[in-house]
């Protein structure tokens, strides 16, 4: 129970209403207006950006610090340290594995990497210029129809084994889904790999020779999916919070989560980020598209700079930068244009007064979209890849709400249209 209150007094109405005020570990207080709506009262916040809908123990975000916690521990300890699997049993678990949690897990997942043969004719009925991402909407929701021994949501090991079974199954979705637009067979999963080498395999390999999988490009790509793997309440997963709380199974859930994140406002930055360098074209254009951007009467925007919740700098970002430029050594790169014109960007955004003095850093997207052109993944693909790391934080947050107290979401509105009138029939219209 809270001891503090917050003491609200409205024109037209007697008195005024007392609303209790939490605390929480970190953070700022949070005012309770369940009491108004016995009032006949509704707070009006557009886009949710001050309201808490949910009390959560695994993420925490300061963005005027810099600061990302999961579980407490900052990403940029886990990033250097840890890795994503490593990361998933912390974010579902609360706490680190030790070696043998960690040895089970992992061995775990690994058993859960195939899917159900019948998944690749379902393929089939997609266009083959279909976007990736809408073929995974259509596949991750179609998982409860081949996985229904586990939408039990009331049953903890049900949620346990959807848990696995999405976190083990994403990466081979994702990678069926291009080889689907490449024409390429698919690649059966390698349980000898680890999970990115693994993905990096289905994605690139094929069934005439061994897959190569360099230890480099690996851990870039582990490093992208321990980046992206959760983020607080943002747009998707409070999207899975929302369709969870319905009881919807896991999968649909997911399937929600993905849709949200399709958006070129989310899950699509790093995609506007090559589809802005493309739009650059050259080197020597730079300049024009830089002086455009300071330009408040231009519409152009740089893409990959700053960060709507980080108002210091994306913590994320340094870690993403070294794997960029590790992965720029390991390939040898230096005349891919594409990539001159991000390297040139990226000194300019460090440099330049103009974007110093609004903290227009290069944040997460930036890098990572840097590093995914560079492997060799099409920009389509680019919003996928975030899906799969993203999964274990939407389970995380799918299973903390239906672990607990919850209930189902009904947002209120502002209603400004028509009052009440009487219909009209047609022939006096």
């Amino acid at each position: 129970m809270s001891d503090k209150k917050a003491t609200l007094t409205v024109d037209g109405l007697d008195g005024s209403i007392e609303l209790p005020v939490y605390s929480g570990t970190l953070g700022p207080n949070v005012v309770d207006v369940g009491a108004l709506t016995g009032k006949g009262l509704f707070t009006y916040d557009p886009g949710f950006v001050s309201t808490a809908a949910c009390e959560s123990q695994i993420t925490y975000i300061d963005g005027e610090q810099g600061v990302l916690l999961h579980r407490g521990y900052p990403i940029d300890q886990l990033a250097e340290n840890s890795d994503y699997l490593e990361t998933c049993y912390l974010l579902l678990y609360g706490e680190l594995p030790n070696a043998a949690q960690q040895e089970h897990f992992v061995g775990t997942v690994k058993r859960h990497t195939m899917v159900h043969e019948q998944i690749s004719t379902f393929f089939n009925g997609f266009r083959r210029d279909a976007h990736p991402m809408a073929i995974m909407c259509g596949v991750v929701g179609a998982l409860s129809a081949f996985y229904h021994d586990s939408t039990d949501i009331s049953d903890e090991n049900h949620r346990e084994v959807a848990a696995f079974r999405l976190i083990a199954k994403m990466p081979t979705l994702a990678a069926m889904s291009y080889k689907f637009s490449v024409g390429q067979p698919f690649m059966y999963p390698d349980n000898s790999m680890g999970y990115a080498e693994n993905f990096l395999h289905m994605m690139f390999g094929n069934p005439c020779e061994p897959s190569n999988i360099s230890p480099v490009l690996a851990k870039a790509m582990d490093r992208i999916f321990l980046l992206h793997a959760d983020h607080e309440q943002n747009a998707s997963t409070s999207t899975v919070r929302l369709a969870g709380s319905s009881g919807a199974n896991p999968f649909a859930c997911i399937a929600a989560g993905i849709a949200a994140l399709w958006g070129p406002s989310h899950g699509g930055a790093n995609e506007a980020v090559l589809e802005m360098l493309e739009e650059i074209g050259d080197v020597s254009r730079i300049d024009e598209f830089v002086s455009r951007a300071k330009d408040k009467d231009d519409p152009f925007r740089l893409m990959g700079f700053g960060h709507r919740v980080y108002k210091n700098f994306d913590p994320r970002a340094k870690v993403m930068k070294e794997a960029a430029d590790e992965v720029l050594a390991e390939l040898g790169i230096d005349n891919e244009p594409l990539l001159a014109i991000a390297k040139r960007l990226e000194q300019i955004a460090l440099e330049d007064p103009y974007f110093i003095e609004r903290k227009l850093y290069p944040n997460v997207d930036f890098y990572s979209g840097i590093i995914l052109k560079a492997i060799g993944i099409p920009t389509s693909m680019f919003t996928v890849i975030f899906a799969v790391g993203r999964t274990v934080g939407w389970i995380a947050h799918w299973h903390e709400m239906i672990s607990g107290s919850y209930r189902i979401g009904r947002p209120r509105q502002l209603y400004t249209g028509y009052p009440q009138r009487d219909y009209v029939s047609i022939d006096g219209r």
